[in-house]
């Protein structure tokens, strides 16, 4: 008896993919203009600008790619672990652990360094960088090392006795062969397919095969930016992919989910794909903006002595961006940003007022709040 096809990796032509062209040309036509309009931007920003642009996309690919997996890291320690990368000022920061200053790392790697070969042991150090520990929450895993044919590598929901498998990867005494095909087509296709065709088609590859016991999607990830990274033949993100998979996660795991079954026919994965990759560059805009009002600010505040405190909070201010510090800059607030006391922090408001700094909103007593006086 013939067993039915259920997966990808099942099918007659696996492990290559296809795709038909007709409807993917316009949307690569499209993320090229957005894509083209972005860079040029960018050439446009100073040195010092260009590395907080930086800061602010690692930061929130950081802080995204773990999301999307349902880990919630805290964002002031990912910024203080992406500053010490980048040579950035700390002060004020809380240090990271080692967990977040690996995958920093690895997300560095993918893009710095995206000239460099890809290998199996270069994966395999990612991996070892994301889980220092070497257990994932209350599991020990393996680490380094592509998972064991014990069990079965599955993607299951809902409830003890009521689970749905929405996907099982290929047994684990394949994925040995596996990988070595998948570096072998990353090798040859740098050449020979269109950069943003590419990775796409790598992060649906890799993802696929889901060579490791755990970290599969953020290793696929930090694949697919160093894929773009290729394509751009630049080493520095100014968009941030995951932030847009985040906003998108439903369909994201939807259209992975349609393309894992099937018989190697990609094109409805590289359509939502391709839509999701213009989305993210056209989100990039609202990045480089708050980074030149950040600049402006600071260049018009420059004579202005202030405490390590206060140039926390006023930080946190302007990377939330004009009214998005929900319900303004309170004495309470400050003080839980700042560790400071109730008087301290009354203290440093009145100061920030007097300089400049900070405005007073209508409402006043114990409602009062702040924002910041932006620049117009």
């Amino acid at each position: 008896m013939v067993l039915a096809m259920n997966y990808l990796w099942q099918s007659d032509t696996w492990p290559r993919l296809r795709w038909r062209s007709e409807p993917l040309l316009p949307l690569i036509s499209k993320a090229r203009v957005v894509q083209g309009e972005l860079l040029t931007k960018v050439a446009g920003l100073g040195l010092a600008l260009s590395r907080e642009a930086r800061a602010d996309v690692l930061t929130e690919e950081a802080v995204q790619t773990s999301a999307i997996e349902g880990e919630h890291l805290n964002r002031d320690s990912v910024r203080s672990s992406v500053a010490k990368q980048l040579g950035l000022p700390t002060a004020g920061l809380p240090p990271a652990n080692r967990s977040v200053d690996g995958l920093v790392e690895v997300l560095l790697d993918a893009t710095q360094h995206y000239e460099k070969p890809l290998t199996a042991a270069r994966l395999k150090r990612w991996h070892a960088a994301l889980f220092p520990t070497g257990w994932s929450g209350l599991r020990r895993i393996r680490v380094g090392a592509w998972r064991g044919a014990e069990h079965p590598m599955q993607v299951v929901s809902g409830a003890v006795g009521r689970e749905r498998v929405h996907y099982e990867a290929p047994p684990g005494d394949r994925v040995d062969v596996e990988m070595k095909q998948f570096l072998s087509w990353w090798k040859a296709s740098a050449v020979r397919e269109d950069g943003l065709l590419r990775s796409g088609v790598a992060h649906l590859h890799f993802v696929t095969i889901h060579p490791f016991e755990d970290g599969n999607g953020r290793v696929g990830r930090a694949l697919t930016d160093m894929a773009l990274a290729q394509d751009e033949r630049l080493a520095t993100r100014y968009y941030s992919l995951s932030s847009q998979i985040m906003k998108e996660r439903d369909d994201y795991y939807r259209v992975l989910e349609t393309c894992s079954k099937g018989n190697g026919d990609v094109t409805v994965w590289l359509t939502w794909y391709l839509g999701c990759y213009r989305r993210a560059v056209e989100g990039a805009q609202q990045v480089l903006s708050r980074v030149l009002a950040k600049a402006e600010f600071w260049q018009r505040h420059r004579d202005t002595t202030l405490t390590e405190r206060q140039r926390k909070v006023v930080n946190r201010l302007l990377d939330a961006g004009p009214g998005g510090f929900q319900g303004g800059l309170t004495t309470r607030k400050y003080v839980a940003m700042a560790k400071a006391s109730r008087v301290t922090a009354y203290r440093e408001i009145s100061d920030l007022l007097v300089n400049g700094l900070l405005r007073q909103n209508p409402a006043r007593g114990r409602s009062a709040s702040y924002d910041l006086i932006w620049p117009t």
